[in-house]
């Protein structure tokens, strides 16, 4: 039977490998997707949350009975009508469903009010009167982390984590270079805002039906919450409009359950934009300090790094981020020596938690600019350099973690160097930084080149039982075999659903593949993140078919064809968990300890042209070389990297979420800017197959190396062009423009 899945492999048309269409794509495109934000009933009612407008206060009284009394309004509710536990949280269940006492960051949660209109609704919440007492609010991390007489956030400190990572000892080096490093706080900056839709059932429980990227994590945050057991509480996937992290705690989940078991009617809670950068987690702020020693030639003799993460009011995902930031914070290096110290803090600055690369993103930028000072020292050139120091298959890093599956750094900063670069620009207006503002007609416009490197940890790390499972089911539906695929992971616009039937035709050689809609129906699939999902979810796919396989060909000896067997058998289903390699945790005084499943690779070369005088900056091409061990999906791979090195270079230019006194100055897209199709160059990909063996397919995980590797190339090339430090992204026209003397005409 074996030699007949192998025919069938060989017939599929969109198996493991093809550019599988997506089933989503078109209704995607003309517009006619359903995302959580278009959910309806027609009995429901609209959900809305009172904010604070302060970073740091005590609440003394909050009275909702001027909302009440508004016609229209069926419920408003505080922290008294909570049914059941007050807190929840990703790691430490410390954040309040709805402010007790005191909030700790602009936009924290009060109040809740539900009424027959949005609108109404809105107005009922602007009349609930809260009074505050204003407090001094911590809004400096590094009074946070180090002054014994700055107020704490929380009961115990302000350093939520600190992890050192301890390797050889402190040498001298002929060759000392030092930095310090600044990466502002980035939105996620997905187009679909929050929004879910919860309809009380009759076994008085509550079904969801939202927009997340991790369905049993939420539901076991939520149902102590409402005083209810997990079953009872039955979650649904709705349409997601991107995520990128933030959509890995709760925002409106626990207050639209909350409204509609209150009223026993659906809730709909969908947030405005400026809700929405109040509503979710930010990318952490960073300030690094790192000075790096090297022999004359430019081999890393030692680093020593400090690394001191923002991560604002509540805990969230924090330690996750400074345990990334420590193991990786010296780069894909080989250092003998190494003194790192990583921190993470509270303070009343908006809740920052996961983000595409978290923790690894802020540390690459720091180490990347240190390399390419180290460079400048040495005399060598940034290619040069990161070749001569360059992990490989066999090296360790700095946890001591061996690197143990294919890792060809040089090779890939290589072939990447010996790429031609793009012609001088036309002179066209399109051409110019500034574009059809015509702001320059090239008089003061320099052109620079920066690489860079990233190194991020796939799948959950340091000891998290990360796991999938899938359910599969083949039988006959009109007379032809067809496979339904179920399990958890939350399609989140990466593409998910197409492996999943992509790995279903090419193990069971069927054409016909569904995948149902995701919920907790099935066993849990973790959290599409930490570019896991086509790993352990595409594991669990993987085993469950295989096992459905087995129970076919063993009907099949007989010589029965497949139409026969599932004719024989009526269906044939299993279910199987998938786990990756076990991870442990970093040790707490060493920072030693295999923690990470699977390492990968990315390279960026940048080419920008910057006019020196107006500071502004067009990138004119990325170009990338990335590791993927195996291509599942060529046209769907291109596409998270496309959308990573999209995501980098806005950090880089552009993306900021303003912050002064614990208040968010930029909460709208008017503000918060992020890149659009003028902004994104031609980009060249270079893809590696190098199969990891511990991985299903050798695949490695594709989504975030990208958005690593991109900044730092983007800023080494401003840097490269203007002959400026830039210490900090992103880099602003007011970091970059010179006076006119000193500007020059592109060669």
């Amino acid at each position: 039977m074996v030699s007949d899945v192998q025919t069938w492999r060989q017939r599929l048309e969109w198996g493991v490998g093809a550019n599988a269409p997506r089933p989503d794509g078109t209704l995607k495109v003309t517009g006619e997707f359903a995302y959580s934000s278009d959910l309806y009933l027609a009995d429901m009612i609209w959900g809305v949350t009172l904010r604070s407008p302060h970073p740091s206060a005590w609440i003394r009284s909050v009275d909702v009975g001027p909302a009440l009394a508004m016609p229209g309004v069926f419920a408003a509710l505080t922290h008294e009508d909570v049914p059941g536990e007050k807190f929840y949280g990703l790691e430490l269940r410390h954040q309040p469903v709805l402010a007790v006492d005191q909030v700790r960051y602009q936009g924290e949660p009060v109040a809740l009010v539900a009424a027959d209109h949005p609108e109404r609704a809105r107005r009922a919440a602007g009349a609930i009167v809260v009074d505050y007492e204003v407090r001094e609010a911590v809004v400096d991390p590094r009074r946070a982390a180090f002054d014994p007489s700055c107020p704490s956030v929380h009961e115990g400190g302000n350093v939520l984590r600190h992890q050192p990572v301890r390797v050889g000892s402190d040498l001298g080096a002929p060759v000392v270079v030092t930095g310090e490093y600044e990466v502002g706080m980035q939105d996620q900056a997905f187009l679909g805002p929050e929004s879910g839709l919860a309809v009380p059932a009759e076994d008085g429980g509550v079904d969801l039906f939202v927009a997340t990227q991790w369905l049993h994590v939420d539901r076991d945050q939520i149902a102590p919450c409402l005083g209810l057991e997990p079953e009872r509480v039955r979650l649904t996937l709705a349409g997601v409009g991107g995520a990128f992290g933030a959509r890995e705690d709760l925002s409106m989940q626990v207050h639209a359950c909350m409204l509609a078991l209150r009223t026993g009617r659906p809730v709909k809670i969908v947030y405005n934009r400026e809700e929405s950068f109040f509503g979710h987690v930010h990318r952490h702020p960073a300030r690094m300090r790192y000075e790096h020693g090297a022999t004359e030639d430019g081999r890393l003799l030692y680093v020593r790094a400090e690394i001191l993460l923002d991560g604002g009011a509540y805990c969230s995902s924090s330690p996750a981020v400074v345990g990334n930031a420590a193991s990786l914070g010296v780069g894909p290096y080989e250092v003998p020596n190494i003194h790192l110290d990583a921190y993470g803090v509270y303070t009343n600055n908006p809740p920052c938690g996961a983000m595409r690369g978290f923790g690894a993103v802020q540390a690459c930028y720091a180490y990347e600019s240190q390399m390419d000072r180290l460079a400048e020292a040495c005399g060598v050139s940034p290619v040069e350099i990161r070749v001569r120091n360059a992990v490989s298959q066999g090296s360790k890093l700095a946890t001591g973690q061996v690197v143990d599956s294919p890792a060809p750094l040089a090779g890939m900063l290589r072939g990447l160097a010996a790429q031609p670069l793009p012609a001088a620009s036309g002179g066209g207006p399109l051409d110019m930084p500034g574009g059809v503002a015509q702001t320059t007609r090239g008089e003061g416009v320099r052109r620079g080149v920066g690489y860079a490197v990233g190194i991020k940890n796939i799948c959950f790390s340091e000891g998290f039982d990360d796991y999938s499972t899938a359910r599969v089911r083949a039988e006959l539906l009109g007379g032809e075999p067809h496979v339904l695929v179920h399990t958890a992971a939350a399609e989140v616009g990466q593409g998910l659903v197409t492996i999943q039937e992509q790995i279903a035709r090419t193990e069971l050689g069927v054409d016909r593949v569904t995948v149902a809609q995701a919920d907790t129906t099935v066993g849990s699939a973790g959290s599409s993140s930490a570019s896991r999902q086509s790993y352990v979810t595409g594991g669990a796919v993987k085993a469950a078919c295989e096992a459905v396989r087995a129970r076919l060909d063993a009907l099949r000896e007989g010589g029965l064809s497949l139409v026969e067997a599932l004719e024989l058998a009526g269906a044939v289903e299993e279910t199987r968990r998938y786990r990756h390699r076990p991870t442990f945790p970093m040790d707490p005084v060493t920072g030693q300890g295999d923690s990470h499943a699977q390492l990968a690779l990315c390279v960026h070369r940048a080419v920008v042209d910057v006019d020196v005088e107006l500071g502004l900056v067009k990138v004119v091409e990325l170009a990338a070389v990335q590791d993927v061990g195996r291509v599942l999906n060529p046209l769907a791979l291109e596409g998270q990297i496309h959308g990573g090195s999209a995501q980098g270079l806005g950090l880089a230019l552009m993306e900021e979420i303003q912050v002064t006194g614990g208040r968010v100055l930029n909460p709208s897209f008017t503000d918060y800017l992020i890149p659009t199709i003028l902004d994104m160059p031609p980009m060249r990909l270079t893809i590696l197959e190098n199969p990891d063996p511990h991985a299903p397919y050798g695949l490695r995980g594709a989504g975030e190396p990208s958005t690593l590797s991109s900044t730092p190339a983007v800023a080494a090339a401003v840097r490269a062009a203007t002959g400026l430090p830039l210490t900090r992204v992103p880099i602003r026209p007011h970091d970059i423009a010179l006076p006119p003397s000193t500007s020059r005409r592109i060669s």
